[in-house]
């Protein structure tokens, strides 16, 4: 493989950004190496210290310097960062400093940081500037701990709105860190919590205008990086609370299997355990043989967690309460309770130690840590039991773990994106709660958590329900597979059951669907991941990170950017009539695609839309390209041989796919990169694949791709690497088909070498006719429903008679499949039929007028 000296620069460039990266992205450990800012970073005037971090972040400091604490914080674990370019200089007794993006003056020897003496200005945007004391007035906001109780934005009990903690994100365009009093970490092996140092103030002062992007990623410099998940993660959760047992659980996965619902990951709450809330020791009446279990939840490639409350301690019913005693050196003669104490790192190491990595050797993947108790550390008050709940999980799980450290809990604060996954807690089952959890995820990336997972479908029955709503289900199913975690749950009732086989054809076929498309967009999504790692910018996250000079990004917070080429508006109100309106607007700077309808839209613009139960709002920018899965995939163990791109019409485009080994904490150094590029220009297009970039354990040297190009009409010809592929309707390797229904031209690759670049190009025989981004894809949708509404009988028609002109339209999109060489003809003829099909209804004597009109309106 020949690599031009272009991709050695890239290679170069991103070696460099990984080792900064890793750098700041230490779980554990934080040395004073990396602690202790480059000398040259510092600016030392009497008692105050300013230290320049980035070209738009800087320490400021005051108080001796002897007293000067360089530990790590909760929230700063790294500060020792390349000098950025800055200058220094005196005038009239004031110090200035310079980067290219912001101006600090201190007036020399005038005390300690006040407004008189301390002001910071942002020199890209003269509207931006800052003094001590100066409070923000549109902090875009943050997260929140938990969201239990919650109707929507309300606690179901008091009726109060959630109050949102503030976040690093303002249309201030800055954001402040006092840092002075907040604990710090000690320098041992497993760095432990401990009082701050004496100096008077330790501040952060991060200037960055409207550029989000630019500050989370200078933020998570020094507050440390969000780590990889792995890849599993992104696959369906099955949660349920309820007392499962070995054969209950093995006859739930059969199920899924039999309905083609592929998981990853068994969360199994609180019963697996003896003793009530906090346990430890299987229950044996629902799991003779734990290990026995977990071994076939391995075969089954499936990865499982347990719920964990520890707020008893370790009860004398433990199995292994002797041992921890005897670890504690503690008195066992009245066999107490050992009293659970977060901060005391004997209790910890004795718990993680003694009673937890058993259970994880047998086969426990990571754990659910469902903390709900009181607040605060007994015998630290400042330290919040949930923020180091989180830290000593997952840092124990980083130094004694062989795969990626993994935790599922609740948000602690600040800092807490370096323990990635946050379980939102009980929700009601509402319209209300799924309306509220798109605005509450991506806004939490705006402290970088990115990583919130929801009890998809809701927790808890909301008044007078008998069960699940099948409809709210099924809207919040589709939504879930465009969140962060895709994970269903709920309390222990009967009467809620969110198994697929529970619900009616009209609802189990989108949910599955949900599903299904979820696991197809893994590639995409798990590139995304590598950037959130990389830059701190979420899967999930607000529109005005793209579009910040857009007034409306900030106005339409239920929609949100699901990577960098997808904007999600989910459905969270009930049909009328089979079809849910909502109210999306379109950034400008791009068009955009509706992927289920197949219709190609002006950005720039305010639109309301309908979809049907089985459609979902999903727009692709144009030009887009989205690796895939195909439809065979059941888990996420490997990276399969298969692998699909899917190319969105409509401009130029390209992406560049990551991949690793999926859970090995490798990913810093041994991973790959495959580019790809589309062209269009006039009736001819060009699809490059480049040869794969890199290395890692279990990579597939070889690939079968298959390019489909949504929005087009067929080919005259495709050739690839100058070789002329045949149409083939049986979808055989080295060869393309059409999909009418989705009017989609699929090019099957032949296998070929990873490491080898492949072209695609494709001719037509015309410029693209309009009509096939205009929502052709919906007509024939709604053509079909008509034709089984008629055939069904409901209506007193009996299926005996279906018009002339409507069978034709509705059956053409077979015959684009079938005949692709005749694609326009077939489209001339499906126009003619189509205006046609409104009078054939109206002339049915078997419907009644209230029939016909609702047929006619599917058709406009």
């Amino acid at each position: 493989m020949i690599v031009t000296y272009k991709q050695k620069l890239i290679i170069i460039f991103r070696a460099v950004v990984l080792a900064l990266v890793l750098l700041s992205t230490q779980t554990y450990g934080q040395s004073g190496n990396q602690l202790t800012p480059d000398p040259k970073a510092v600016i030392q005037l009497g008692n105050a210290r300013f230290t320049v971090l980035t070209d738009q972040l800087v320490r400021l400091q005051w108080g001796p310097p002897a007293s000067y604490d360089n530990r790590a914080s909760l929230v700063v674990v790294n500060r020792k960062l390349p000098v950025p370019t800055f200058s220094t200089h005196t005038e009239n007794s004031w110090f200035h400093l310079k980067t290219k993006k912001i101006e600090l003056a201190y007036k020399i020897n005038s005390g300690v940081f006040d407004s008189t003496n301390l002001k910071i200005r942002f020199l890209n945007a003269d509207t931006v500037s800052w003094k001590p004391g100066q409070k923000q007035k549109y902090n875009l906001k943050g997260t929140y701990r938990t969201l239990d109780g919650r109707d929507g934005e309300l606690d179901q009990y008091s009726r109060q709105k959630i109050q949102l903690e503030d976040g690093i994100l303002s249309r201030d365009g800055w954001f402040f860190l006092d840092d002075s009093r907040s604990l710090r970490l000690d320098n041992s092996d497993w760095p432990w919590v401990t009082t701050p140092g004496a100096p008077k103030l330790d501040w952060y002062f991060l200037a960055y205008g409207d550029d989000y992007k630019s500050a989370l990623l200078d933020f998570s410099k020094i507050a440390g990086h969000v780590p990889m998940l792995p890849r599993y993660v992104f696959g369906y959760w099955w949660s349920r609370y309820w007392s499962y047992s070995d054969n209950e659980l093995r006859e739930l996965v059969q199920n899924l299997k039999r309905f083609d619902v592929p998981t990853d990951v068994l969360v199994i709450d609180m019963d697996w355990h003896t003793k009530g809330w906090t346990g430890y020791t299987w229950n044996k009446n629902l799991f003779p043989d734990p290990s026995g279990f977990l071994k076939w939840t391995k075969e089954n490639h499936l990865k499982t967690t347990l719920n964990l409350h520890p707020a008893d301690g370790i009860q004398p019913t433990e199995e292994r309460y002797n041992s921890f005693v005897a670890y504690m050196k503690a008195d066992t003669s009245q066999k107490k309770p050992i009293p659970f104490e977060a901060s005391n790192k004997a209790f910890m190491r004795g718990l993680f130690d003694i009673v937890l990595r058993p259970i994880e050797k047998a086969g426990v993947d990571f754990w659910w840590l469902d903390w709900q108790q009181w607040p605060n550390d007994s015998k630290i008050p400042a330290l919040s039991n949930t923020w180091w709940l989180n830290y000593t999980f997952f840092t124990d799980k980083a130094m004694h773990g062989q795969t990626r450290p993994l935790l599922y809990h609740r948000w602690g604060g600040l800092g807490n994106h370096r323990y990635q996954i946050g379980f939102s807690g009980d929700t009601f089952m509402s319209w209300e709660s799924l309306a509220y959890e798109p605005y509450f995820t991506s806004t939490a990336s705006n402290v970088l958590y990115t990583y919130w997972s929801h009890d998809i479908g809701g927790h808890i029955l909301k008044g007078n329900e008998k069960g699940v709503e099948p409809e709210l289900y099924t809207r919040w199913l589709q939504y879930g597979g465009f969140s962060p975690i895709m994970r269903t749950h709920s309390t222990k009732n009967a009467a809620i059951k969110k198994e697929i086989w529970n619900f009616g054809p009209e609802y189990a076929k989108p949910q599955h669907d949900a599903i299904r498309l979820r696991y197809a967009l893994v590639p995409y999504i798990y590139t995304m991941s590598r950037k959130t790692f990389e830059t701190g910018i979420g899967l999930c996250r607000p529109m005005y990170y793209d579009y910040a000079k857009q007034a409306e990004s900030y106005i339409y917070k239920e929609e949100y950017m699901f990577g960098d080429n997808m904007l999600i508006r989910p459905v969270t109100t009930p049909s009328r009539d089979g079809f849910a309106a909502v109210k999306v607007w379109l950034p400008s700077g791009n068009d955009w695609y509706e992927w289920q309808t197949g219709t190609l839209l002006k950005g720039g613009q305010v639109i309301e839309r309908s979809f049907s139960i089985d459609e979902y709002p999903i727009y692709v920018k144009a030009g887009a390209v989205i690796p895939m899965y195909n439809d065979q995939i059941q888990n996420l163990d490997k990276n399969p041989s298969n692998l699909t791109i899917g190319i969105f019409p409509g401009a130029t485009g390209k992406f560049q796919l990551y991949e690793d080994n999926g859970n090995d904490k490798n990913y810093g150094s041994e991973f790959a990169t495959t580019a790809i590029e589309m062209q269009k220009t006039g009736i001819e297009q060009v699809v490059n694949i480049h040869p794969a970039v890199g290395k890692y354990q279990a990579m597939p040297e070889r690939r079968n791709f298959t390019v489909k190009l949504f929005g087009t009409q067929s080919p005259s010809k495709v050739l690839l690497n100058g070789k002329s592929l045949q149409f083939n309707p049986e979808k055989r390797e080295g060869s393309w088909n059409y999909d009418g229904s989705n009017l989609c031209l699929n090019i099957l690759l032949p296998d070929h070498d990873c490491k080898v670049a492949q072209q695609i190009r494709i001719s037509y025989d015309a410029v693209q006719a309009p009509e096939v981004t205009a929502g052709l894809v919906e007509k024939f949708k709604r053509l079909a429903m008509i034709t089984a509404a008629l055939k069904s009988g409901d209506n007193g028609n009996e299926g005996m008679y279906i018009p002339e002109n409507l069978g034709i339209a509705e059956e053409t999109n077979r015959l684009l499949g079938y005949h692709p060489a005749q694609f326009f003809n077939y489209l001339k003829q499906f126009e003619h039929s189509y205006k046609l099909v409104p009078e054939e209804i109206r002339s049915l004597k078997s419907l009644d007028e209230q029939t016909k009109n609702k047929l006619i309106r599917l058709l406009q």
